[in-house]
Order: structure tokens, then C-alpha cells, then sequence
């Protein structure tokens, strides 16, 4: 069921506990470019997910280390979504369930924050397990202590997500009574599952520039998310 902006809004600011399932679109007023729109990273790329792989990172080391330091902006700034979002952490429980790796959640302050498909920030050794600042990473992916292989803290495709990342992302949805979707397709597995993880009760609102499928009542507005959230 579409609804309005301000109905939005108030729903938002009239929930008891909420917790937010937010994609690339809470990003892109930052200046992070989405993937899959046609200014996305994923435009003119061939084959982006193998780019995106534990094979790409296994077999062609280089041509992975090219692509995902294009993925980080580190002067990029948390917008209104993302403040607003921390403000109301002040106020009430809520928690956030990111598919970004941009870590604009974290330096918003949110706390009760689960990153869905990890942080671009968080790097370590693949040889010797240890962490290795970001700025260090995008300097060179060679660990300058034992020689090996530098990552990023993300999901890659081909690997599985921790039990703890799960569970910690099942715990969010299931302990509020408003859920939020904001700026995604909702279409990537399994983070478009978790919302069968809600409490029956509870309420689905969708926040998105073009229309999405979400099992079950829920209400949408077709905006960018800033434009809800500036009113907030």
C-alpha cells in the first residue's frame, strides 16, 4: 500500500522500537555511488560479482585489489538518513541492519548496528590475521610485517556469512515493532530473508525511489530516503 511522506514520518517518529534493513540508496546523498543504477560501479564492468569474489581475490589477486579500492570514499560524510537514524538510537531501541560497507552508520554514532556484509575499513592480514589500517590497505594489499595478502572486511561473493553476523541481524528484526527498509531493492539473498524474521505485529515500512516486492502488508513510499528523513 503506497503512503504519503508525512504518514511515513509519523510512523517513524510514533514507534515504540524500530529497526532499519538499509541498502546503497542511504548512501548515495553522501556522494557513495549505489552499484547497480546507471551511475552504479557495477556500469560498464564486466562481470562485477567475480570481481567481487573470494575467486577473484584468490586467482587474480591484482585485477581484485584495482576494483575494490575504486569502492572506497573516504571523505564521503553520514547525510541526514544516517544522523537521523543515531538521533532516534537516543530516544528509543533501535537498531540498523546495513548491506553498505561504507561504515557512514558508524560515523553517524549509531551503536546497535549490525554490518550486514562487513566494513571496507575493517582490513587485516590473510597470512598473519592481523589488523591493518585502511590507509595502509589502499597504499598496497602486500602486509609490510610478514609479506601477505591484505583484505577488507567484507562479504566477498563465494563466502558465507558468521553465525554471529546472522543471528545478531535476526535478533535486530525480531525485537521491533516497526521495520524500516530504506534505500534497496531488497532483492540480495539472504538479507531480503530476514524480514520473515519479524514479529508477527509488527509493521513493515519500504523506503525506496522505485518499487520493491516484500512478502506480506507493508507500506511504501516511492522517495529517496532524505526526503523522509529531513522531516524526522
Amino acid at each position: 500500500m503506497d503512503t504519503t511522506i508525512q504518514a511515513a514520518v509519523e510512523k517513524i517518529q510514533q514507534a515504540k522500537s524500530i529497526t532499519f534493513l538499509t541498502g546503497a540508496g542511504v548512501s548515495t546523498p553522501s556522494g557513495v555511488p549505489d552499484y547497480r543504477s546507471l551511475m552504479g560501479v557495477y556500469q560498464g564492468i564486466d562481470a562485477p560479482e567475480y570481481l567481487l569474489s573470494i575467486d577473484c581475490l584468490d586467482r587474480e589477486p591484482d585485477k581484485f585489489y584495482r576494483f575494490v579500492k575504486t569502492l572506497y570514499h573516504p571523505t564521503a560524510k553520514p547525510n541526514v538518513i544516517h544522523k537521523k537514524m543515531a538521533k532516534l538510537e537516543s530516544r528509543k531501541p533501535v537498531w540498523i541492519v546495513s548491506q553498505n560497507i561504507d561504515g557512514l552508520h558508524q560515523a553517524a554514532g549509531s551503536q546497535q548496528l549490525v554490518n550486514f556484509h562487513g566494513s571496507l575499513y575493517d582490513c587485516y592480514c590473510r597470512k598473519c590475521g592481523q589488523a591493518v589500517p585502511w590507509q595502509e590497505y589502499l597504499v598496497s594489499d602486500h602486509h609490510e610485517n610478514c609479506g601477505g595478502q591484505i583484505r577488507p572486511g567484507i562479504v566477498l561473493y563465494g563466502e558465507g556469512f558468521t553465525e554471529d553476523t546472522l543471528s545478531q541481524a535476526i535478533h535486530a528484526v525480531n525485537v521491533s515493532d516497526l521495520v524500516v527498509i530504506v534505500g534497496t531493492s531488497f532483492q540480495v539473498h539472504p538479507f531480503c530473508d530476514l524480514i520473515y524474521e519479524k514479529k508477527e505485529s509488527a509493521a513493515v515500512l519500504a523506503i525506496n525511489q522505485t518499487p520493491i516486492y516484500i512478502p506480506g502488508k507493508y507500506e511504501f513510499v516511492e522517495a529517496e530516503g532524505s526526503a523522509v528523513f529531513e522531516q524526522v
